[in-house]
């Protein structure tokens, strides 16, 4: 691998991510294409960009700084599948799925920053 984030598991789960919630808002409806699909689709997004942006080439200070975007971005996703649960686009299984994955996620991201530090 080229790339030193390539070897972040953090980075392959977000990247996976990413995918996963690609393929759930297929189901949404036609009417939150620019709204709820749109905001949850770039944030998952965010996740993998940041960390791969920040690590590479970076200061230790600097990759800090983008871990914190990508948490906040993984933060995002949670509110985002409170509001689809809410508005019924997204059900208990897929809501449970994705918390937990995010939950592991936001983890490893503070994880990493703290051995940063």
């Amino acid at each position: 691998m080229a790339f030193k984030f390539e070897n972040l598991k953090v980075w392959q789960r977000a990247v996976e991510l990413s995918g996963e919630v690609d393929e759930l808002t297929k189901t949404f409806p036609k009417e939150e294409t620019y709204v709820l699909t749109s905001q949850i689709k770039r944030a998952a997004d965010s996740i993998a960009l940041n960390i791969a942006e920040g690590s590479t080439g970076q200061t230790d200070k600097e990759f800090n700084r983008f871990l914190g975007i990508a948490l906040r971005s993984g933060i995002e996703i949670v509110t985002c599948l409170y509001i689809g649960r809410r508005r019924k686009i997204i059900n208990q299984g897929d809501f449970d799925r994705f918390y937990v994955e995010l939950t592991e996620i936001t983890k490893m991201i503070q994880a990493l920053r703290n051995s940063l530090k």
